[in-house]
C-alpha cells in the first residue's frame, strides 16, 4: 500500500514541473509581444523628434540670438518663434542656452515656469551638445518637475559653437496606455531606478539595489531633481531559463515573469512583466484534470474487471445481476452529467478567450499604424521642411514688393502661401484620420475618394523608391461596401509593398487597376518586380512573416491588411503576373447607388 503514495507524489511532484514549464513558455511567447510592441511604440514616438533640433538650430533667427544673446529684440522674437513651433510640433518645451549653461530663450518665457535665466550647465545634454554631438537624455524637470525625454544639437554660426538648443518631448502619453490588463510595463535607466510605469506607485523605485556609487552618479547629473529614491523589495531568481521577479507591496507579494530589452540609444531597459499566479494555476488544473482522467481510467479497468467476474456468476444470480448493472448505469449517468458540467464550463472559458484574441488583433493593427507612421516620420519631417521654407521665402519677398509698392506681385505671393499652408494642412489630416483608431460602419466608399486619400499619405514612399503609380479607375470609379480608414490602410500596405519591390529596378511601374466581375469590384495592384517566390505564396498572409531586414517591418501589414478585407466580406489575394512581377487582387461588394453612411 506504500507505493500508491509514493506514485501519486512523484506524479504530482513532476508532472507539475513539467506543466508549469510548459505554460511559462507560453506565457513568455505572449510577453515577448507586448514587449517587442512597447519597445516599437517608444522608439516610433523618439526618432520623429530626433532631427528636429538640428532643424531649429539651423534658422537665422537662433543663429543670429546666440551671436548677440544681449539683445532683447532678438530675444523677444526667439520666444516668440520657439513658442509657435512647440505648439506646432505638441512638445513640452524647446529652449536656447548659451555657452555658460545660461537659457536665453524658451517657448515658456511667459509661463510660471520659465526656464529664461535657468542655467543647465550640469546637464549631460548640454555637456555633450556644447562640444559638437548630438545629444539625448531622460530626466525630471529641476524647474517644470515634468519628466521628459531631451534631444540636444549645437548651433553652430561658421565654424564655431555659439550656443545649444534642447527640445523636451512629453513621453506620459505613451506611459498612460500601459495602466491596466494582464502586463505590467516598465522602463529603468543604468541605475536600475524605475523612470516610465504604467503602476505609478513604482516611480522612482529601485530594482537594484542604491549603493553608494549609484546615488552619486544619479545625483551629479540631477536626472530626477529633488525626487525620493526608494529600492523596491524586489527578489530575483529563475525558474529555469525564465527569469522571475517577486515584488512585495502592503497587499502582499507577487511573482513576476520578467522579460527586459535594452534600447542602447536611448540607455533604457524596457521591462514587460507578468504575474505567475495565473500560469501556476493553469498548470495546476492541468496536472488535476490528468490525474482525474488517469482515476476514471484506472475506474474503468476495475469496473470491465468486475463486469468478468459477475459474468461468470449470471447464470447462477441473473436477478441480482440485473439490478446491480442497472445501479452502475445510475452511478455512470451522474458521471456523465458532471463531465457534460465540466465541458460547459471550457467552452465559456474558450468564448471569452475568443473576445480577447479579437481585441489583441484590433490593438495589433494599430500598432502596425504607428509603427508604420514612425517609419514615415523622417520623410515627413523633409514633406513639411520644403513649404516651409518656401513659405518663409515667400514671406520675405512679399514684405520687399510691399515696400516697393508692388501690391499685385505681393499678393500673388500671399496666395502662394496659403496654397502651401493649405498642402502642409492636408498631410497632416490624412495622417491624423489614418493613425487613429477606426470605429465606423461600413457603407459605401468610393474607391477614388480612397484612393486620392492613401497617395497623399504613401506619396514618399513612392518618391523614395523613385516609382511611377499607373491608375485605371475607369471614367466612374467603382463604389465598395467597406469602411473608409480601414481600406486606406488596405492600399497603404499592398501599395507600399509594391514600392518596396520594384526600388533599385529597371522598370518601377506599379499598376493600379478596378473594374466590376460577377456583381463585384476587383481592384489589382500590380508591381513588375521579382514576384512572390513559391516557397513563400502560403504563408505570405500570416502573422510576423516578413521577408524583409531586421529593423524594416513587423510583418503584420498583409496579415493585417486579409483581414480587414474579410470583414468587409470581401477576399485579398497574392499570385504572379503571366508578364512579370506580382498582383495583389482585392475583391469587394459594389455598393453602386447606396447613399453613404456614418463613417469614422
Amino acid at each position: 500500500m506504500l507505493v500508491v503514495p509514493l506514485i501519486i507524489f512523484a506524479f504530482f511532484t513532476y508532472g507539475s514541473a513539467i506543466a508549469t514549464r510548459a505554460y511559462m513558455e507560453e506565457a513568455s511567447a505572449q510577453a515577448g509581444t507586448a514587449l517587442r510592441l512597447a519597445v516599437s511604440a517608444l522608439s516610433g514616438h523618439l526618432n520623429r523628434y530626433e532631427a528636429l533640433p538640428a532643424l531649429i538650430a539651423d534658422h537665422d533667427d537662433i543663429k543670429e540670438l546666440v551671436s548677440a544673446p544681449e539683445d532683447a529684440a532678438l530675444r523677444d522674437a526667439a520666444n516668440l518663434y520657439l513658442k509657435e513651433i512647440n505648439g506646432l510640433l505638441k512638445s513640452s518645451d524647446i529652449y536656447v542656452v548659451k555657452p555658460d549653461g545660461e537659457t536665453i530663450a524658451a517657448s515658456n518665457y511667459d509661463g510660471p515656469a520659465s526656464f529664461v535665466g535657468q542655467n543647465f550647465s550640469y546637464r549631460p545634454y548640454f555637456q555633450d551638445a556644447i562640444e559638437g554631438r548630438q545629444a539625448r537624455f531622460y530626466a525630471l524637470g529641476t524647474t517644470s518637475l515634468k519628466r521628459g525625454y531631451y534631444f540636444a544639437a549645437p548651433i553652430r554660426t561658421g565654424a564655431d559653437i555659439r550656443g545649444v538648443i534642447v527640445f523636451k518631448v512629453d513621453i506620459d502619453m505613451i506611459e498612460s496606455s500601459w495602466g491596466g490588463g494582464e502586463y505590467k510595463i516598465f522602463v529603468s535607466d543604468p541605475e536600475g531606478i524605475i523612470f516610465m510605469s504604467g503602476s505609478p506607485e513604482w516611480l522612482y523605485g529601485a530594482i537594484l539595489p542604491l549603493t553608494a556609487d549609484r546615488v552619486a552618479r544619479t545625483e551629479a547629473s540631477r536626472r530626477y531633481a529633488n525626487a525620493r529614491l526608494a529600492a523596491l523589495p524586489v527578489t530575483r531568481h529563475h525558474f529555469e531559463q525564465h527569469e522571475l521577479m517577486t515584488l512585495a507591496d502592503e497587499r502582499g507579494s507577487s511573482e513576476y515573469l520578467v522579460l527586459s530589452h535594452y534600447m542602447p540609444a536611448e540607455d533604457w531597459t524596457v521591462n514587460v512583466l507578468m504575474e505567475t499566479s495565473s500560469i501556476r494555476a493553469q498548470a495546476r488544473t492541468a496536472l488535476a484534470a490528468v490525474f482525474l482522467f488517469l482515476c476514471i481510467a484506472g475506474l474503468t479497468v476495475a469496473v470491465l474487471r468486475q463486469r468478468r467476474a459477475r459474468l461468470a456468476e449470471r447464470m447462477q444470480m441473473q436477478a441480482e445481476a440485473r439490478n446491480e448493472l442497472e445501479r452502475r448505469v445510475e452511478e455512470r449517468t451522474a458521471d456523465l452529467a458532471r463531465v457534460n458540467s465540466r465541458i460547459e464550463e471550457e467552452i465559456a472559458e474558450r468564448r471569452l478567450t475568443e473576445q480577447q484574441l479579437r481585441q489583441t488583433q484590433a490593438d495589433l493593427i494599430q500598432a502596425g499604424k504607428l509603427a508604420g507612421l514612425g517609419q514615415m516620420s523622417a520623410a515627413l519631417s523633409h514633406e513639411f521642411n520644403q513649404p516651409l521654407a518656401a513659405a518663409k521665402t515667400y514671406t520675405e519677398s512679399a514684405s520687399v514688393l510691399i515696400d516697393r509698392g508692388r501690391t499685385a506681385e505681393a499678393r500673388d505671393n500671399i496666395r502662394r502661401i496659403g496654397g502651401l499652408i493649405d498642402r502642409m494642412a492636408a498631410i497632416s489630416r490624412h495622417l491624423r484620420n489614418f493613425a487613429r483608431k477606426p470605429n465606423e460602419k461600413l457603407g459605401p466608399v468610393s474607391l477614388d475618394e480612397a484612393m486620392r486619400d492613401t497617395l497623399e499619405i504613401i506619396a514618399w514612399r513612392l518618391k523614395a523608391a523613385d516609382a511611377e503609380l499607373l491608375l485605371a479607375l475607369g471614367p466612374r470609379p467603382p463604389v465598395v461596401r467597406a469602411g473608409s480608414v480601414r481600406l486606406q490602410q488596405v492600399l497603404v500596405n499592398v501599395i507600399s509593398n509594391a514600392a518596396d519591390a520594384v526600388e533599385g529596378l529597371n522598370d518601377r511601374r506599379i499598376e493600379v487597376s478596378a473594374f466590376e466581375e460577377a456583381g463585384k469590384v476587383v481592384l489589382a495592384v500590380r508591381d513588375h518586380g521579382p514576384g512572390v517566390p513559391a516557397a513563400i505564396a502560403e504563408r505570405i498572409f500570416d502573422p510576423f512573416f516578413t521577408t524583409k531586414g531586421v529593423g524594416k517591418g513587423l510583418g503584420l501589414g498583409l496579415s493585417i491588411s486579409y483581414n480587414i478585407i474579410k470583414d468587409f466580406g470581401g477576399s485579398l489575394t497574392a499570385a504572379n503576373h503571366p508578364e512579370g512581377g506580382a498582383v495583389f487582387r482585392i475583391e469587394l461588394q459594389s455598393a453602386a447607388g447606396l447613399m453613404p453612411e456614418a463613417a469614422e
